[in-house]
């Protein structure tokens, strides 16, 4: 069973080792903080190469709803900031229960306990890099359970990326979970409710986005896929239509209808703008009703499922060279082991 300390250390490792990309990532104690900056400094090539480039940041859950500073996690923001780890301010609390019932008093309490952190942070190293992060929460009032699918968390999440913007801060909250225990019907439209409202209305760091069931309870390999899909289409919705003379295509019109055939499939116009004009789903199916028959009916889940298995048994990410490796572990009681592990592999069951 891994402890606080073990875990931290180990969550860090797991997402360094498995991609490039920036992580985000939590501590329970400041020294754990400051175990976690060591191994950053070591993958960076140096305090300074990691002080220039951070590529992870701190969920901190800074407070306790409502009002409260949380003792332990101020310190993780603390050692956080002096680090130079960006620190995601984040105040998690539920309406109806540690928040007001009325969705306006959530946000106004979600809003002020942010701004405090804000303050906080700066106090502590001016300057410091923080993501704005309210995070309220829906509850179910019949039930007092977490409804993280509901068209008030879609609401609440909007009205949070608005006051950001009011104020000229990034803002970072939670969209796209969903209520479903599994990838059916509801959480498709619970989901992509979620996560298109809020994106439209200018969130700037989406969390909690793919992958995430049972208001953040469960959650599904096969759901990262599907979602992907989900996303790619609100990020084209948020890109827009670029309005330009050329965009507005009255020549190709004029030209189509006056001189051409009639139709816009062989123009240059269309060729040129099939893959930046248009995204197209990897796990979504868009056959017609007789070819998806005709290829023995296939469903999203199905294709997700055989996609998530061969992910797993043929991609091994090791982005920690093993010169760097090997001096982590040195200094760091890593329980991951460094070898490629073959799925079924009894390993993989601890």
């Amino acid at each position: 069973m891994l402890n606080g300390h073990d875990l931290d250390i180990n969550t860090l490792y797991a997402c360094l080792a498995g991609t490039q990309k920036h992580v985000g990532t939590s501590m329970v104690e400041a020294s754990h903080v400051d175990e976690c900056l060591q191994i950053l400094h070591y993958v960076a090539g140096g305090e300074k190469k990691w002080r220039e480039r951070p590529f992870v940041s701190q969920s901190n859950c800074f407070v306790v709803p409502p009002l409260n500073f949380a003792e332990d996690a101020c310190a993780c923001l603390e050692a956080a900031a002096r680090g130079g780890m960006p620190v995601l301010l984040l105040s998690a609390a539920q309406a109806g229960a540690t928040a007001p019932a009325a969705l306006a008093g959530t946000v106004v309490q979600a809003v002020a306990e942010c701004l405090a952190g804000l303050v906080y942070i700066n106090c502590v190293v001016p300057g410091a890099i923080a993501i704005w992060g309210p995070w309220p929460f829906v509850s179910d009032l019949r039930t007092g359970a977490m409804s993280g699918g509901s068209g008030e968390q879609a609401l609440i999440t909007s009205a949070c990326a608005q006051m950001g913007h009011y104020f000229g801060l990034t803002v970072g909250s939670a969209a796209g979970m969903c209520d479903a225990k599994m990838p059916d019907i509801q959480a498709g439209y619970e989901k992509g409710l979620t996560a298109g409202i809020s994106a439209m209305t200018g969130i700037n760091m989406m969390y909690e986005a793919a992958g995430m069931h049972a208001s953040l309870l469960g959650f599904c390999l096969e759901s990262l896929l599907i979602d992907n899909d989900m996303l790619g289409s609100i990020n084209r919705n948020v890109r827009g239509i670029e309005v330009t003379e050329d965009t507005l295509s009255l020549d190709v019109i004029t030209e189509t209808c006056l001189e051409g055939p009639g139709h816009y499939l062989g123009s240059n116009q269309t060729l040129t703008m099939m893959q930046t004009e248009y995204i197209y789903p990897a796990m979504a199916n868009r056959m017609s009703p007789k070819e998806w028959n005709e290829a023995g009916k296939p469903d999203i889940l199905s294709k997700a499922i055989a996609r998530k298995k061969e992910i797993l048994s043929t991609y091994y990410p090791e982005y920690i060279p093993l010169e760097v490796d090997a001096i982590i572990r040195q200094h760091h009681d890593i329980k991951l082991p460094r070898e490629v592990m073959e799925i079924g592999d009894p390993r993989w069951m601890k």
